[in-house]
């Protein structure tokens, strides 16, 4: 596909625009704009409590000057471990107001991937909850630097009376007290501890800096840090405002569900809300039953969210009689959404009446997250639908610069204002992954499977270190998962090789049943029918294994890995 003004996927944007005006501005600047706009508009809300953007400026301000008394200086790293709250939003902001830049991490990481991101990134200090400390104390003689430990608390941010119950709560008796002579600060002794700092320094980060690390396994499987910029951030956030199709997003409810350490989760769920004026409904943990609850009673009008997340629609009977008409936008993203699961949330929608359809979007890390999505009001069967604004995808020949026709399947490569600035100390996996071709433009290798047809649609097919290989013939567990997860007794399912001596690999399917369905052998008698009538001999599996649920990994994403371990284990290739 060529690189012009009249790339073929414009004519399908409706009424968005074609190109937009990138301020040249921090992530802390642009939210600020948007504060000045908005006033009294809410920002976020946590667990009912509301935090007005003039407010929540304020304490961004307020932890700014904490991290300065904290000793934490331009270019300093600062991690963050933290559940979609308060005080995470507020130090991720914060940083990037002094010059800092935050290394955000899940807080369920086991104790020695915190020592490894903390060693990594360099951090010098890192914020956590009171219930996740007993992690830091087992690995302080794994750092390399001595580490600055903050202490937050979810009972702080909670409103009366919330928070008057919470120390008494079933939740707050299971977390361990903490030492009294720990070596850590706690979150309200930080701030007043900032208050003897009477002025900031100029606000004179660059947009191009570094803003912030968010780690990915990248091409080849092995964890990389990602270092994106303010301009990288703001891009995604002003192409997805606009890629909506909506208007604008003032005052809308955004359903911030996906973590805050993830780029779907910060890019989409918090920066994209924040910069155009949404409410933030930050959900700290998911579960089905808080979901439904969720929906019910604060009437999100945006769900941005992994298939797993919509997957849960289907299984909870909280919503039986619910009226989903105030629904404005559905979008998921983070791992392939099958034709057959869309098929069963856009049916699901349309007999709660909501007037929209899920909506497939698809983007890596490296770009901070989505950087295509489906149109809104026309989609494509299988499709992730066409590039944002100023970003431009092509399908590669996979090792090579090399562009395919239309229809071809080849390597996935995007180029636009959201790709990244590099990884982390690691030139050799930059260079492989951003390659500057012969078009003057630098491409990102996505290490992904596609093919574009020539109205410029994007089709994902598969991870390249995904697929398996069959008696020499490819074979992509998203296709067959796509035709498992489209009969009638199946939820969902997740498709693996497992090695074999004769064949170098066999297929193996893990199969979640629909609620109510028990897993007898009739059952998988009628998939493996099922199965030969749609999947080419070459590609049958050999055995299906039905579960009652499916690893996940902290994302949400099923954890394919995970089950290709478990059926290989003792197999001898």
């Amino acid at each position: 596909m060529g690189i012009s003004a009249q790339a073929p996927w414009l004519k399908f944007y409706g009424e968005a625009p074609a190109h937009l005006d990138y301020p040249q501005k921090t992530i802390y600047q642009i939210v600020r704009d948007t504060a000045k706009l908005h006033p009294n508009q809410v920002a976020y809300e946590f667990m009912g409590k509301e935090t007005s953007y003039s407010r929540f400026m304020e304490r961004i301000d307020r932890t700014a000057r904490a991290l300065i008394a904290l000793g934490i200086g331009k270019g300093d790293r600062v991690t963050i471990c933290m559940p979609n709250s308060p005080q995470a939003l507020d130090t991720f902001y914060a940083l990037n107001r002094i010059g800092a830049v935050s290394n955000m991490i899940h807080p369920l990481s086991a104790p020695t991937e915190i020592a490894f991101y903390l060693n990594f990134s360099h951090s010098k200090a890192i914020l956590t909850l009171d219930q996740f400390y007993p992690k830091l104390e087992e690995i302080r003689d794994q750092l390399e630097n001595p580490v600055k430990i903050l202490i937050a608390f979810v009972r702080d941010e909670l409103p009366v009376p919330l928070s008057l119950l919470y120390p008494v709560s079933k939740a707050a008796r299971k977390i361990p007290k903490l030492p009294k002579d720990g070596d850590f600060i706690l979150w309200n002794d930080f701030l007043r501890a900032g208050a003897r700092v009477k002025e900031l320094p100029p606000d004179d980060m660059s947009y191009r800096e570094g803003a912030s690390i968010l780690y990915s396994g990248g091409t080849t499987g092995t964890t990389k840090g990602i270092l994106l910029s303010s301009a990288n951030f703001n891009a995604t956030a002003l192409q997805t405002i606009a890629a909506s199709g909506l208007p604008t997003i003032v005052g809308k409810k955004m359903l911030s569900v996906m973590p805050v350490f993830h780029g779907f989760g910060l890019g989409i769920g918090i920066h994209t809300a924040l910069v155009g004026g949404a409410r933030c409904i930050l959900v700290p943990q998911f579960n089905v039953k808080t979901y439904a609850q969720l929906l019910v009673k604060k009437k999100p009008n945006l769900i941005p969210g992994v298939p797993t997340l919509f997957e849960a629609l289907l299984r909870t009977d909280l919503l039986e009689k619910a009226d989903l008409s105030f629904l404005d936008g559905m979008f998921s993203g983070g791992d392939s959404l099958s034709v057959e699961l869309k098929r069963k949330v856009d049916d699901f929608l349309k007999a709660h009446h909501a007037k929209i359809q899920i909506r497939e979007g698809y983007g890596t890390t490296e770009c901070v997250t989505a950087s295509c999505l489906t149109p809104k009001d026309y989609s494509r069967s299988g499709s992730i639908g066409v590039p944002f604004p100023d970003t431009f995808y092509k399908i590669v020949k996979p090792g090579t610069e090399e562009e395919v026709d239309p229809n071809l399947e080849g390597e996935i490569c995007i180029s636009g204002p959201s790709v990244m600035m590099c990884y982390i100390d690691n030139p050799v996996e930059t260079d492989q992954t951003l390659r500057r071709h012969a078009d003057g433009r630098i491409w990102l290798h996505t290490g992904d499977l596609g093919t574009m047809d020539p109205d410029g649609f994007v089709y994902f097919r598969q991870r390249i270190k995904r697929m398996i290989i069959t008696s020499g013939y490819n074979v992509y567990p998203s296709q067959l998962e796509n035709i498992i997860d489209g009969h009638e007794k199946v939820l969902y399912s997740c498709v693996v090789g497992v090695k074999d001596t004769y064949k170098m690999q066999k297929v193996k399917a893990f199969v979640v049943l629909r609620p109510g369905i028990e897993p007898t052998d009739g059952v998988r008698e009628e998939l493996m029918d099922h199965c030969r009538k749609n999947i080419a001999k070459y590609a049958m599996p050999y055995e299906i294994e039905f579960r009652e649920e499916l690893p996940k990994t902290l994302v949400g994403k099923v954890a394919y890995r995970v089950l290709e371990e478990e059926a290989n284990a003792g197999v001898k290739a």
